[in-house]
């Protein structure tokens, strides 16, 4: 009872806390740093579209706009106040606390049937639920981008709703989640693969051959003889793959799709119409028309390049995220809430247009495997890193921008340390997981 009280404390901290920053004159005017905003995702550029809808004209016409015109019909009357994005941070984060509990749940299942009950009073010593839900609310990088009032909290909001529709088996959660986030910023059309995995294999859990295994010591029987047993043992069984839920998702994923495109096409009736809401949202993403300084690396590398080799490139850039994904799906199958977090890293340091928001997506997420991920090396260099290309970032932008004392590898040389941030996390949480693994195959054969 005294976690609980104390644990609703600090979440009505961190809502008080919000909501005394957007009390200052002009929210601290994080709405215009380029660390906080993006031109997908700028509050300001949303009431700009609004106005040409108004004024009955396409709102793609001013080239500032490039969202989705459902947001001008949503949000287009309420681009004057921030309250909304501190509920929908709210909101969120009972998301990622409702998601910790079904994996935590699932994991003391499977240390129990596995017989690793030193295992499970370890992890039962911190809730992984509670923690990643405190650690999004409080990161630093959510409170900014929720005062700086962009659209980057409605797109992790989707995001995150559809991971806990797919830890639910929730199918027509996770669809229609899965088809606004990939309709708000085309990216999180990569977690089709961890949410498949998801409703067919269920939560993360031990490697499947670890059951097996402990079946067959258990019952001294060979492997094969038993490839198909499921235990009910202690309440847990071996969960094969299941295509219903699959093909139940991918039915919905259908139907929502359809009613996307017919509300933007009446949204847009007279106004350009879908071909060019593809064009100014999706193409724009894809092409990289917008060079104004971001966080990320590909606005500096394409105001260089040369103009012949810029559709190469282009290509190249946007076919290095899906090269990705079937290695990293072979390995992590079993654990595909944590393949999420990781394909949802690599798409936020490889993005054309990247925020903040971004990884306070992340970073919230992987809280979910505090447990698994405690012995993680470097976690000291990169919390140390992330404060400071977080104090060194605007430092050097005003450098170069404002007082004209510096230049653009400036600002630029913060974005190439953010994205080797990201990199190291990436692959030390991944040899991390791997370890766990490996780890608790060791318990089973002594």
């Amino acid at each position: 009872m005294t976690r609980i009280r104390c644990y609703w404390g600090w979440v009505a901290a961190a809502i008080a806390f919000r909501i005394l920053l957007i009390c200052f004159p002009k929210n601290l005017n994080l709405g215009s740093r380029p660390e906080v905003a993006t031109p997908l995702t700028s509050l300001r550029r949303l009431a700009e579209g609004y106005w040409l809808k108004q004024a009955s004209m396409s709102p793609y016409a001013g080239s500032m706009y490039h969202g989705s015109p459902l947001l001008l019909s949503i949000l287009g009357p309420f681009t004057i106040t921030s309250l909304m994005f501190v509920i929908v941070d709210f909101v969120t984060a009972m998301l990622i606390r409702a998601t910790g509990q079904k994996l935590m749940l699932k994991c003391h299942q499977s240390l129990q049937f596995l017989n690793l009950s030193k295992l499970v009073e370890a992890s039962g010593n911190v809730e992984a639920g509670n923690f990643a839900s405190l650690v999004f609310l409080w990161n630093p990088l959510t409170i900014v981008t929720c005062v700086g009032s962009t659209t980057a909290p409605i797109d992790n909001l989707m995001a995150v709703l559809a991971i806990y529709g797919a830890c639910s088996c929730l199918a027509p959660l996770a669809a229609f989640g899965w088809v606004i986030a990939t309709h708000l910023s085309l990216y999180p059309a990569i977690l089709i693969v961890p949410l498949i995995l998801l409703l067919g294999h269920g939560p993360d859990a031990p490697p499947l051959k670890l059951f097996q295994q402990k079946n067959n010591s258990a019952s001294g029987s060979s492997p094969s003889s038993h490839s198909h047993t499921k235990s009910t043992q202690t309440g847990i069984q071996i969960d094969y793959f299941s295509w219903r839920p699959v093909l139940h998702f991918l039915l919905w994923a259908s139907i929502w799709s359809c009613y996307v495109l017919v509300l933007s096409s009446i949204s847009l009736k007279g106004l350009g119409g879908l071909l060019e809401m593809f064009k100014k949202t999706h193409g724009f993403i894809l092409t990289v028309v917008d060079l104004s300084p971001n966080i990320g690396v590909l606005w500096y590398f394409f105001a260089e390049v040369f103009d012949f080799f810029r559709n190469f490139f282009l290509i190249v850039f946007n076919m290095n995220i899906l090269f990705m994904l079937l290695p990293l799906a072979i390995r992590l199958k079993h654990r595909p809430c944590f393949l999420a977090f990781v394909y949802l890293a690599i798409s936020s340091m490889l993005k054309s247009y990247p925020s903040v928001g971004d990884s306070a997506l992340y970073l919230g997420l992987l809280g979910l495997f505090a447990n698994e991920l405690a012995g993680m090396q470097f976690s000291f260099f990169l919390f140390c890193g992330y404060i400071g290309v977080s104090l060194l970032s605007p430092v050097m932008h005003n450098l170069w921008i404002w007082r004209g004392t510096g230049n653009a590898n400036f600002y630029f040389a913060t974005g190439i340390a953010y994205a080797c941030l990201q990199t190291v996390l990436i692959v030390e949480s991944v040899s991390t997981m791997l370890k766990y693994d490996r780890m608790l195959r060791k318990h089973i054969t002594t």
